[in-house]
C-alpha cells in the first residue's frame, strides 16, 4: 500500500515539475506522510479532488523537509509544531494548511512564505496570544481563517490588512475583552463571523458596520447581559445570528428589529423569564426562530410573535419551566409550518393558538405533563391534518382518571366541556430568597374553561388586581406579579389565585428577605357539619384573614377499598360552606378541608361523619302523595267535561225558549244530553241562575 502512495505521489510529482527529488518525497511520503488525491470542498462549497499530504498525529517537532511539489492539501494537526523556518512557497498549489493542535504561540514563528494560492489556513487550538499588525499580508487569497480556541487577548488594529478575500473568520474561545471596529475594516468581503466564547464585557453601537457583506455572526456564550440597540446597524446583509447561552434577561426586540434581513435566530439558553407582547414583531424574513433550553422561561405571552410572513419554524423545546402559551401567542404567521414544543413544562396548548396559524402541519408536544381536561380536546376530535411527532411519548399525567394514557387515546366525548384551573407547579418556586433593594417577579399562569380570572394576595392580606400598581407591586394582565426595592417588610407568603365559574386553583411562593421570615401564626381551621341527609352532607368554615380554601375532599372510610376513593373539589377564597354530595346513605366518610393560610402555609381540619338511612316511609308518602295527585287530576277533568255539558244544555235551553217564546222558569226542554236526573237538576239550577241573571238585567 505504501508503495501504491509512493507511486502516485512521484507520479504527480513529476507532472508538475521535472526537477526530481525522489529520495526527499520518499522519505516524507514514505516514512513520515500519507500521500493521496482525496475530496476537497472549497470555502465556497466546490467539490474536487485534491492531492493531499496527511501528517496528523505524528509527534512532528517541525514540517518535513521537501512535500510533493503537486501538494493541494497539507495537514499537520494534532502534532507538537512550535515553530515553521522553511517557507512553503515552493508548493504553488496549495490551497490548505491545517496547523491545528499544536504548540505555536506567535504567528511570527511560523514563516510560510508567500502562498497566493492559499484559501483556508487552521491554527485553532494552539497557544497564540496575539495578532500583529499585517501579520498575514503573504496571503492575499485567504478565504477561511481559523484561530479559535486559543488564548488570544491582543488583536492589533491592522491585524487583518491584506485579507480583502477574507470570508470566514473564527476568533472565539479566546481571550479577547473588547471588540474593536477598526478590526474589520479590511474584511469588506467577509460573511461569517464567529466570535463568541470570549470575556467580553459588552458590545459597542455600530461595533460591526465594516462588515457590509456579513451574513453570520455568532456571539454564544459571551455573558452578554444587553446589547445596544444600534450594535447591529450597517449589517444590510445578516442573515443569522446566534445569542446562544448569553446573560439576556429579556430579548434584545429593538436591536433585532433593526436587522431587517434577519432570517434565523438563535436565543437558546438564556435566562428569560417571559417572551412578552411584541418581542418577535414585523420581521418580514425572519423563516426559524430558536428559543430552546431556557431555564427560566415560564410564559410565552399573548402576542409574543406577531406578523412575520416567512416564518416556517419555531423552537421552543427543553424549557423546563415553560408551563404556559397564550392562545395568541402566535398571530399573523400564515406559512408557519412546524412548531416544536416537546419536553416543556406543558399542560396544554389551547385550540386558539392552531386555529391561528393557517399552515401548521406538524407539532412536537410530547414529553410535556399534558392534563387532559376540555382544554385538550380538540387534539382528538378529528378536526385537524396536523401531524403530532412522537406520539407515543404523548402522556396524560392527569385527571387522575387518565393519567398514564395515551393522549390521542383518550376519547373528547371522555373530557368535560368545562375544566377547572390548575397552576403548573413549575411555573412557581416554592420559595425565594431576595436581598433587600432588590425586585423579583413571580409568573402565575393557567389554563381552563371558561378562561379563569387571575389575582394575587400579599401577606398582609391585600387582594392585588391585574394592573393594580403601588410603589411596592405591580399586577401585570397575563398573571405575573412584581415586588419592586424589597424590604423586610414584604417578606412573607404571597399567593396567586386563579379561578372561573368551575372551582379554583391557588399556589403560594415563600418571600425570605435578608433571611428574615415572618413566625407563623398558631391559626387554626374550625370546620362543623351543618346538615346531615342519606346522599349529602353540608358542612361550614371561618375564613382565617388572609386565608384561602384550596380544597374539600372526601372519601368513604366504612368502605374496604385500597386504596380509599379520594374526591376533591377546589373552592373560591369566598366560598364558606360546601354541600357534599353523591354519598352513600348509613356510609361514614372523611370530609377535609384545606385550607391556605398567609403565615401559617397550609391548615388542614378532616371531620368523620356518617350519612343517614334512608326515610322509607317519607319514600311511601311519596308514592301516595303521586297518587292522590292523580286522583284529582282526574276527578277536575271528569268536572270539566260535566261543566262544558251543562254548558251547551243551558244554552241551547235558553234559545230553545226564547225561539218559542217560553217562561224561562218552566221546565227545561232541550237536547237529550241534558236529560239523564244528574244533568237535569243540574241544568235546572243552572237555568234558575241563569233567568235571575236576564231578569235583573232587563
Amino acid at each position: 500500500m505504501k508503495e501504491v502512495f509512493f507511486v502516485v505521489c512521484l507520479l504527480a510529482g513529476l507532472a508538475l515539475n521535472s526537477s526530481v527529488h525522489s529520495a526527499k518525497w520518499t522519505v516524507a511520503c514514505l516514512k513520515l506522510c500519507k500521500c493521496g488525491i482525496r475530496p476537497w470542498f472549497s470555502p465556497s462549497s466546490l467539490y474536487m479532488e485534491a492531492p493531499t499530504v496527511d501528517c496528523n498525529d505524528l509527534g512532528l517537532l517541525t514540517l518535513p523537509e521537501k512535500l510533493p511539489l503537486d501538494t493541494q492539501v497539507l495537514l499537520a494537526q494534532s502534532n507538537n509544531i512550535a515553530r515553521i523556518d522553511e517557507p512553503l512557497n515552493y508548493l504553488v498549489n496549495l490551497t490548505e494548511v491545517d496547523l491545528s493542535q499544536n504548540n505555536i504561540s506567535t504567528l511570527s514563528d511560523v514563516y510560510t512564505g508567500r502562498l497566493p494560492q492559499l484559501m483556508s489556513l487552521h491554527l485553532e487550538e494552539n497557544r497564540i496570544l496575539q495578532l500583529h499588525d499585517n501579520c498575514f499580508m503573504h496571503l492575499p487569497n485567504l478565504q477561511e481563517l481559523y484561530i479559535n480556541h486559543n488564548q488570544l487577548s491582543l488583536i492589533s488594529p491592522g491585524a487583518f490588512q491584506g485579507l480583502s478575500s477574507l470570508l470566514r473568520l473564527h476568533l472565539n474561545s479566546n481571550q479577547l475583552r473588547v471588540i474593536r471596529q477598526e478590526w474589520f475594516h479590511p474584511l469588506g468581503q467577509l460573511e461569517i463571523l464567529m466570535i463568541g466564547e470570549n470575556p467580553i464585557a459588552q458590545i459597542q453601537d455600530r461595533n460591526f458596520q465594516p462588515l457590509s457583506n456579513l451574513r453570520s455572526l455568532v456571539l454564544a456564550r459571551m455573558n452578554l447581559i444587553e446589547i445596544p440597540d444600534d450594535a447591529l446597524v450597517g449589517l444590510d446583509k445578516l442573515e443569522s445570528i446566534s445569542l446562544y447561552d448569553n446573560k439576556f434577561a429579556k430579548v434584545p426586540q429593538v436591536t433585532l428589529r433593526k436587522v431587517q434581513s434577519l432570517k434565523f435566530l438563535d436565543l437558546n439558553k438564556n435566562p428569560i423569564e417571559r417572551i412578552r407582547r411584541g418581542d418577535f414583531v414585523d420581521m418580514i424574513h425572519m423563516k426559524e426562530l430558536g428559543i430552546n433550553s431556557m431555564p427560566e422561561l415560564v410564559s410565552i405571552d399573548g402576542f409574543a410573535v406577531t406578523n412575520m410572513p416567512e416564518l416556517t419554524k419555531i423552537e421552543a423545546t427543553n424549557n423546563p419551566r415553560l408551563s404556559y402559551i397564550h392562545p395568541n401567542a402566535f398571530y399573523k404567521l400564515p406559512r408557519l409550518e412546524t412548531l416544536m414544543l416537546n419536553s416543556n413544562a406543558l399542560s396544554a396548548l389551547h385550540h386558539v393558538t392552531v386555529e391561528s396559524l393557517p399552515s401548521l402541519r406538524e407539532v412536537s408536544l410530547h414529553s410535556n405533563p399534558i392534563y387532559c381536561d376540555c382544554v385538550v380536546r380538540w387534539i382528538n376530535m378529528n378536526k385537524t391534518k396536523i401531524r403530532f411527532m412522537e406520539p407515543e411519548a404523548l402522556l396524560c399525567t392527569g385527571p387522575p382518571e387518565f393519567e398514564g394514557r395515551h393522549v390521542r387515546h383518550v376519547h373528547f366525548r371522555e373530557m368535560m366541556d368545562t375544566c377547572l384551573p390548575v397552576i403548573s407547579p413549575e411555573s412557581l418556586p416554592a420559595h425565594v430568597t431576595v436581598a433587600s433593594g432588590h425586585s423579583v417577579s413571580f409568573h402565575c399562569r393557567a389554563f381552563a374553561e371558561p378562561d379563569p380570572d387571575i389575582y394575587w394576595v400579599t401577606p398582609s392580606g391585600e387582594k392585588i388586581l391585574p394592573r393594580m400598581a403601588s410603589s411596592k407591586y405591580f399586577m401585570h394582565p397575563e398573571g405575573t406579579f412584581d415586588i419592586y426595592d424589597i424590604s423586610e417588610e414584604e417578606a412573607g407568603q404571597y399567593t396567586c389565585v386563579v379561578h372561573n365559574l368551575i372551582g379554583a386553583d391557588m399556589r403560594s411562593v415563600r418571600v425570605v428577605v435578608n433571611g428574615y421570615y415572618p413566625e407563623p401564626s398558631n391559626a387554626s381551621l374550625h370546620v362543623q357539619i351543618d346538615v346531615v341527609r342519606p346522599n349529602s352532607v353540608k358542612i361550614s368554615w371561618v375564613p382565617l384573614k388572609g386565608s384561602f380554601v384550596s380544597n374539600i375532599m372526601w372519601s368513604a372510610t366504612s368502605v374496604s377499598t385500597h386504596p380509599p376513593v379520594r374526591f376533591t373539589a377546589r373552592m373560591p377564597s369566598d366560598v364558606k360552606m360546601f354541600n357534599v354530595t353523591h354519598l352513600h346513605p348509613l356510609t361514614q366518610y372523611e370530609v377535609c378541608v384545606e385550607m391556605t393560610d398567609l403565615q401559617s402555609g397550609h391548615l388542614q381540619n378532616c371531620i368523620n361523619v356518617s350519612t343517614t338511612e334512608q326515610d322509607i316511609s317519607a319514600g311511601e308518602f311519596d308514592t301516595n302523595g303521586v297518587e292522590m295527585i292523580n286522583a284529582i287530576a282526574l276527578i277536575l277533568i271528569v268536572s270539566a267535561i260535566i261543566c262544558l255539558l251543562i254548558y251547551k244544555c243551558v244554552w241551547s235551553d235558553y234559545k230553545y225558549r226564547k225561539l218559542s217564546d217560553q217562561p224561562l222558569t218552566e221546565p227545561l226542554h232541550g237536547p237529550k244530553a241534558c236529560q239523564t236526573p244528574s244533568v237535569i237538576q243540574l241544568c235546572r239550577s243552572e237555568v234558575n241562575t241563569t233567568a235571575i241573571d236576564l231578569n235583573s238585567t232587563n
